[in-house]
């Protein structure tokens, strides 16, 4: 095979599977807008099996990560800031790096590995097994019936999971900096006085719409699995990968567009 002849196939390809990437993302918001005219077609019942295994099922390792976050990130700042003697600071620092970017971000890498990958698992077995094939010929639209609830149980997690991640992450440099002589009262202080609403609102407008990222494209990898010995494996994969490339992306965009516009950078240290 020749170069160009390669290189011609590999387009074709991903020609086509941008095409039914975008086919299945268009026929998922015409369902969620049917739903807004019809709402009790909308299946709470499976909304909130997937709100309890994305959100409380995921809630321990999510409080654990947070945790630990937040300890080293604390240890790693007031090794620096102390030969300063301004190691209060940290707690400043901590408020302001865990609200508005990383609770979010690590949040969501949770939510790709563990629930991401469930969804594109439990799908993409109902493919190979030809259940979605079933639904499709009884006149029961795939998408409505199994896309949407977990992409909104994994839209509503993540403000919850993110919230609990942040706050155990606090707690941890909390304890780091009492070890290191500085009183509680002064750390949530400086955290008081760094932390705003918009920024608290900011960080949970970036955990929903990382939920909706990974919600959708956990899904959208499930319904495409091959009909293969490793299809569901390789589906699975492609949703964590695409999940994590996509959070990063989103966040990148999101950081540019709120410096140029100059939202939320009046903090005060």
């Amino acid at each position: 095979m020749s170069l160009f002849e390669r290189i011609g196939r590999l387009s074709v390809n991903g020609a086509r599977e941008a095409n039914e990437r975008l086919a299945l993302l268009g026929e998922s918001v015409v369902c969620a807008l049917s739903l807004l005219i019809h709402p009790r077609r909308f299946r709470f019942r499976d909304f909130l099996l997937a709100f309890q295994r994305a959100g409380y099922g995921g809630l321990p390792i999510t409080i654990c990560i947070g945790f630990l976050l937040g300890v080293i990130l604390a240890f790693q700042t007031a090794s620096v800031l102390k030969s300063f003697g301004v190691e209060t600071f940290v707690a400043n620092m901590l408020a302001i790096a865990l609200f508005r970017e990383l609770g979010p971000i690590i949040t969501a890498v949770i939510l790709a590995g563990r629930t991401g990958s469930s969804f594109a698992a439990e799908i993409g077995t109902m493919k190979v097994n030809e259940e979605l094939d079933a639904l499709t010929t009884m006149g029961l639209p795939p998408v409505r019936f199994l896309v949407l609830p977990r992409v909104a149980a994994a839209i509503a997690a993540m403000p919850v999971l993110t919230i609990f991640a942040e706050l155990s992450g606090l707690v941890g440099g909390a304890i780091v900096l009492q070890v290191m002589g500085v009183p509680t009262v002064v750390f949530w202080r400086g955290v008081a006085t760094s932390t705003t609403a918009f920024m608290i609102l900011e960080g949970l407008t970036k955990g929903a719409l990382f939920g909706l990222l990974v919600g959708l494209i956990g899904c959208l990898a499930g319904v495409r699995t091959q009909s293969s010995s490793d299809g569901v494996g390789l589906s699975t994969t492609s949703a964590v990968v695409w999940s994590i490339v996509a959070i990063a992306v989103t966040d990148g965009l999101l950081a540019v567009v709120t410096y140029v516009w100059g939202i939320g950078l009046n903090v005060s240290l």
